[in-house]
């Protein structure tokens, strides 16, 4: 239930294919490959967002009884359309509340930042960090609560829609505003993508991490 092959593809289509590319100098897509793998990524990304709102909503939750889990074939009752309509609508509002508070912090940032004498990419990684940081609060909460299930959810939603969403969306920009989009990865980083990915695949395969592994994946990515 916790394979992650959605992540992966998505991954290497979005930021190591662009590398290896030769229709378009340097690590960018051309306009019809860069539309394929925008469509792509949504489309993965709505597949997700199917399996675990309405095809196997069970497969995301709790388990009923504890020490037990939900039986392969048993599905959870769906939610009303009431609470369906007031989930998208109090989502709506903390989004727009998130982005609007990366943006106002954005000029304090960005000082601190030339401040400090670091490159203005780091710019980009504190906001990106502050937009996750609400999930990120929320999957160690459930987490301290053993709410395992609920923890693996929001880490695994989080990474889907990082990519799966924000391809399409930057791909429309760059063709409205008429900018070259960079997306491929340097060999560097894409040998610690590698690392990354075959730590999280012995991770979840066994249903467990152990400290050893945690340190690990913990280590290959905050490698400088």
């Amino acid at each position: 239930r916790y394979a992650e092959p959605e992540e992966v593809a998505q991954a290497t289509l979005s930021l190591v294919l662009p590398t290896f590319t030769t229709s378009s100098a340097g690590p960018t897509f051309s306009t019809s490959q860069l539309a394929f793998a925008a469509i792509a990524a949504l489309v993965v990304y709505l597949l997700f967002v199917f399996v675990q709102t309405v095809r196997h909503r069970d497969y995301f939750l709790p388990p009923l009884v504890a020490g037990q889990s939900a039986s392969e074939d048993s599905h959870a009752d769906r939610p009303s359309a009431r609470v369906a309509l007031g989930s998208v609508a109090m989502l709506a509002v903390c989004l727009v509340g998130v982005v609007g508070l990366a943006k106002v912090t954005t000029p304090l940032i960005e000082s601190i930042v030339k401040g400090a004498g670091l490159p203005v990419t780091a710019v980009a990684v504190v906001i990106a960090l502050l937009v996750l940081l609400p999930e990120s609060i929320a999957a160690l909460r459930a987490a301290h609560r053993g709410r395992f299930q609920t923890s693996i959810n929001l880490a695994y939603g989080s990474a889907m829609a990082s990519i799966g969403l924000t391809i399409p969306t930057i791909a429309v920009a760059s063709w409205l505003l008429g900018f070259d989009l960079m997306l491929g990865l340097d060999p560097v980083e894409i040998t610690m993508l590698a690392i990354t990915v075959g730590v999280g695949i012995l991770t979840v395969t066994p249903g467990r991490a152990t400290l050893l592994q945690g340190g690990h994946f913990l280590g290959v990515d905050h490698v400088p």
